[in-house]
């Protein structure tokens, strides 16, 4: 069955409208699933769902073939008390398609729906394709890709859908939460302390602001450590026992999340917890098939600083979609349409570079 990309991309862009008006919180995307079903479905794919992650495999699907991955989520955060425009209200002005998670990562999700379905029916491909619609990437839940890869085949490559402009992110930040304890001796404000947790939290304080990960990644840059939060004291009167602190650590792809944490518990002068070590950064070989049809097209090739569902995944992965990661969370999200329109162009034109 031969699908022009033009009926493609319209579909496409009406699934994203559609999507937008159903509210897909994470851990809220039932009706969403089963929009993104009925889509596949419309085109003859047999779908198949895990909770709300909707995955399908291309018909020719034969298992001496490697894997690829095509990804991206479908829940959306909360709108934020800026908005001026309803969230749930897909319309278009001046070539924008507005409504709450159409950059991220509707358009991206859509764009890559109907490259699937492009490549659906094709022979002789050199890749197996497994099409994942997943849920809960948001708050990294239980129920997201991470929930869903325990049962797939074995996946050896795969594109993670985010806004990145069409250019090719080859790697990302892993992500490390520490919470830290500076302790002293509690006491009565009026009398002596030589042991104040609050006073001994100066010197740790400049420890974080000043330590640096001597390996730098060309893709990634340094390794950056940032004390983002400070609690301690509940009464005027009374020096507390400890100050608590919460440092947030983005992982480049020149240490594991095991090595960042070994080594700021041996040498930080507080004490740390890490909260998780499951978010990774995540990389891919510059010279990579995947990456090299994308360079033959003109696409940019960065490191990312943010999140995704990479993190999830053991093999070599691109972050790679159409929007823009600046507009992703904002009051009155928007994608252009031309965004859309070109996203599926060179998906559909990455995508056969590398998979002849």
């Amino acid at each position: 069955m031969t699908i022009s990309q033009d009926i493609l991309t319209q579909k496409a862009i009406a699934l994203l409208k559609e999507l937008i008006s159903i509210p897909s919180f994470s851990g809220e995307e039932d009706k969403t699933g089963d929009a993104i079903e009925a889509f596949l479905q419309g085109f003859g794919v047999k779908t198949q769902r895990q909770y709300h992650n909707i995955y399908a495999f291309n018909k020719y699907f034969d298992e001496n073939k490697p894997t690829l991955l095509l990804n991206s989520h479908h829940d959306t955060v909360k709108p934020n008390s800026a908005y001026t425009k309803d969230p749930f209200n897909p319309h278009i002005e001046d070539g924008k398609l507005y409504g709450l998670g159409s950059n991220d990562a509707g358009g991206c999700l859509v764009s890559l729906l109907a490259t699937f379905v492009h490549f659906y029916d094709k022979e002789g491909l050199s890749h197996n394709i497994i099409m994942a619609a997943t849920a809960e990437e948001e708050d990294a839940g239980d129920k997201s890709l991470r929930g869903l890869l325990p049962i797939l085949p074995k996946i050896d490559v795969a594109v993670v859908g985010e806004p990145t402009l069409m250019d090719l992110a080859i790697a990302e930040k892993g992500l490390v939460v520490f919470d830290a304890v500076v302790e002293g001796t509690p006491s009565h404000a009026a009398h002596p302390n030589d042991n104040n947790s609050i006073y001994n939290t100066i010197p740790v304080l400049q420890w974080f602001k000043e330590y640096k990960f001597e390996k730098i990644s060309e893709a990634l840059g340094e390794v950056k450590m940032t004390v983002t939060q400070i609690n301690a004291g509940k009464q005027h009167n009374v020096v507390p026992a400890q100050v608590d602190l919460v440092v947030d650590v983005r992982v480049n792809d020149c240490y594991t999340n095991q090595e960042i944490s070994d080594r700021l518990q041996r040498e930080a002068p507080c004490k740390m917890t890490p909260r998780s070590l499951r978010l990774n950064s995540s990389c891919i070989d510059p010279n990579h098939a995947l990456v090299k049809s994308g360079l033959a097209l003109g696409r940019k090739t960065y490191g990312s600083p943010t999140l995704s569902d990479q993190a999830a995944l053991s093999c070599q992965s691109v972050k790679l979609g159409p929007g823009d990661s600046t507009r992703s969370h904002s009051a009155n999200e928007f994608i252009f349409v031309h965004e859309i329109e070109e996203g599926i162009d060179l998906y559909i034109k990455i995508l056969s570079g590398f998979l002849q």
